[in-house]
């Protein structure tokens, strides 16, 4: 989004500041203007796609009569949605208004035909053993499979992701050069290409499985929800809630952001689509630009680590774990608000120590006002959540909700949507469609390659040989190599390697399989708001009008808590919601109190009794505060060398001592200020 258009938003006639949050979806790729038959024809092959995967979900036997097995549904539903990767992106990655290019329609029939053939001969691959030993005929449709997906990943994630997919995919050709512990074993070009398309543990495998069972129906629903204005009542919703609030402005933005970024899943169009209206809002009350860009870009981020959805992710992890994803979102809910709290009382004490005010009333919309225009988004997302969680059907749950929406949204006149707006909706859903298959087509590869070599298994024990078996270290390979994985790849692709590479060996070496997997899902976020990359603050910069490593030094300062809350659930699994409910209960409530010390610290702020001085006692006292921090929210004996209730104890009184320290520190400076 360029300057000029966030300054035109933000100078549109409104009665208060939440008219200003828009109803529709921000595009993050640059897609191209379709004209009416290429239009006609990716919304006709959306809703194919949707049919499909409704009619595989419900056992319906639509059109066939039997149940499809999962490569056939996998391979058609490929063949549905990679051919609108080249209707819809042009090769160069600029938007485009001219008519689609022959060679896109030439690659877009090339995909459909490929992919209907592998639909064809699906049974008989499975029946003959096709991924080790493949006809010629194969080999020849898997070789342009690859390619196709390949470019598909190009268009829609960029060269770079390419690039390191490629290099990935093509290493079991060269297994064998490599010394250890990166040796494998070797195969032909041939065999490679036709296990990553034919076999169920590459292109088609884990990844891809989890998008056609799951996640189809959570991208129809969060389409569906910001068409239907639902990104207008989250905004709203927060500026009534937390608007008038000491920072109330950036409150509103951490609110707003976790609420809109939970259902879409993607931190840049999260940034874009509420930045656009609370950071604006941040600078009108006093915030620094970036400042304030740095809380959208933290607030977007957390987003995608916050229940219900997660973004497609999590999906990704419960096929892993092979468990519900039910399970999965009840975890990552007390570190996801533990992020948030952090981020809440760090704002909270900046503005205080700047004397920054909340927002003026006048400004605000009325809590009465938003729910009586908005009301029927609750319903529906009680459905969703009874659908998940009690009734156990999270593949189904969001198109149930969905339904739901769209009958409400019709009914009411508000947000009812006419022929053009719905065709719209479907070619949006279509879009995102799109992005995701060919980012998990081409990261499928990233699996298949490590399979196919057996290099998993081994970089697993070696791991373990190298941290000596100690958790640990273990845990901060762990992170660097997240961290630098999460560099070059996207989250689901920088999760989906390390699952496959890292978790093993943190598994063995004694932790919790669930908790590792979350580990690697956090570690994989953290390069969305550290610099150099820092795609969350470049997204962040242009809202803000200000350098975008300014905002990513904001961004570290102010996202700290997603360094240090993943080594915490690691290391101490009920703040994952795992084990007995009394050590639960007590876990999560000292992890909380021990997070908001260490957010006060760090911010020279406690609440209560003032500003923490920038003097040697002052750091003395941020040091007692990070410490007892630390032994209060990971009060495990292999760690702090202490049980529980001695760690807690030990950190309560380390804080209680701080405090003292700090209150009469503030009370000497009033009495030398009033002498």
């Amino acid at each position: 989004m360029t300057d000029k258009t966030a300054a035109a938003r933000d100078n549109v006639p409104r009665k208060h500041i939440g008219d200003q949050a828009p109803d529709m979806m921000v595009e993050e790729l640059p897609a191209r203007a379709l004209g009416s038959f290429p239009l006609a024809l990716f919304t006709l092959f959306t809703v194919a796609a949707i049919l499909l995967t409704l009619n595989q979900l419900l056992n319906l036997q639509l059109f066939v009569g039997f149940v499809l097995i999962d490569s056939l549904y996998l391979y058609l539903l490929a063949a549905f949605l990679l051919p609108l990767v080249f209707l819809a992106y042009s090769a160069d990655g600029k938007p485009s208004k001219g008519p689609v290019p022959w060679y896109d329609w030439l690659l877009a029939a090339a995909a459909f035909v490929v992919f209907c053939w592998f639909t064809y001969t699906a049974r008989r691959a499975l029946e003959s053993g096709w991924e080790y030993s493949a006809p010629r005929d194969a080999i020849i449709y898997s070789a342009i499979a690859c390619v196709l997906i390949l470019e598909g990943l190009r268009r829609t994630s960029g060269t770079v992701m390419t690039l390191i997919v490629l290099a990935v995919a093509l290493y079991p050709v060269v297994a064998d050069k490599f010394p250890n512990p990166l040796t494998g074993h070797a195969k032909t070009f041939f065999e490679t290409v036709a296990f990553h398309v034919i076999s169920s543990e590459s292109a088609f495998g884990i990844a891809y499985k989890a998008l056609g069972e799951i996640v189809i129906g959570y991208i129809v629903f969060g389409v569906a929800l910001n068409y239907t204005g639902g990104g207008k009542f989250f905004n709203d919703l927060a500026f009534a809630l937390v608007g008038k609030m000491r920072g109330g402005a950036a409150q509103v933005g951490v609110i707003s952001s976790g609420l809109q970024g939970s259902i879409s899943g993607s931190v840049i169009s999260n940034v874009i689509t509420s930045g656009v209206v609370t950071i604006p809002a941040m600078k009108r009350t006093g915030f620094r630009s970036d400042y304030a860009g740095g809380v959208e870009a933290v607030a977007s981020t957390g987003a995608v680590l916050m229940p219900p959805v997660m973004g497609s992710t999590a999906f990704v992890m419960a096929s892993f774990l092979n468990k519900p994803y039910a399970e999965i979102a009840l975890a990552a809910t007390i570190p996801g608000l533990l992020f948030y709290f952090a981020l809440m009382v760090q704002i909270d004490a900046y503005s205080a120590r700047l004397g920054l005010r909340g927002m003026k009333a006048e400004e605000l919309p009325r809590a009465r006002d938003v729910m009586r225009e908005g009301w029927y988004f609750i319903p529906v997302f009680i459905a969703l959540l009874l659908f998940m969680v009690q009734e156990q059907q999270e593949a189904l749950a969001p198109f149930y909700a969905t339904a739901i929406l769209l009958v409400i949204n019709q009914i009411l006149p508000k947000h009812r949507m006419d022929f053009a707006k719905f065709f719209e909706f479907l070619a949006a859903t279509g879009r995102a469609l799109v992005e995701l298959a060919s980012l998990l087509l081409g990261v499928g590869f990233l699996i298949g390659a490590m399979t196919m070599t057996g290099l998993a298994g081994t970089l697993a024990n070696d791991l373990v040989y190298l941290a000596g078996n100690t958790p640990i270290m273990l845990l901060v390979m762990g992170a660097l190599t997240s961290f630098i994985f999460g560099l070059g790849l996207t989250v689901t692709a920088c999760y989906i390697f390390l699952a496959i590479v890292l978790a093993p060996p943190l598994i063995k070496a004694g932790l919790d399989p669930l908790a590792i997997h979350m580990f690697v899902l956090y570690w994989g976020m953290v390069s969305f708001i550290t610099p150099p990359v820092a795609l969350a603050a470049f997204a962040a910069a242009p809202l803000a009008k200000t350098s975008q490593t300014k905002i990513g030094i904001q961004a570290m300062r102010l996202g700290t808590a997603i360094y240090v809350i993943p080594f915490c659930f690691v290391l101490n699994p009920a703040l994952l919601m795992q084990g007995d409910w009394k050590i639960v209960i007590v876990s999560v409530v000292f992890a909380f109190l021990g997070i908001g010390i260490a957010a006060s610290a760090l911010q020279g702020y406690v609440i209560r009794i003032g500003a923490i001085p920038n003097s040697i006692a002052g750091w003395i006292v941020r040091l007692m505060l990070l410490a007892s921090a630390l032994y209060l929210t990971i009060p495990v004996e292999r760690f702090v060398g202490l049980n529980m209730p001695q760690s807690l104890g030990f950190g309560c009184a380390l804080a209680a001592v701080a405090l003292l320290l700090l209150f009469q520190l503030n009370k000497t400076t009033m009495r030398r200020e009033t002498a």
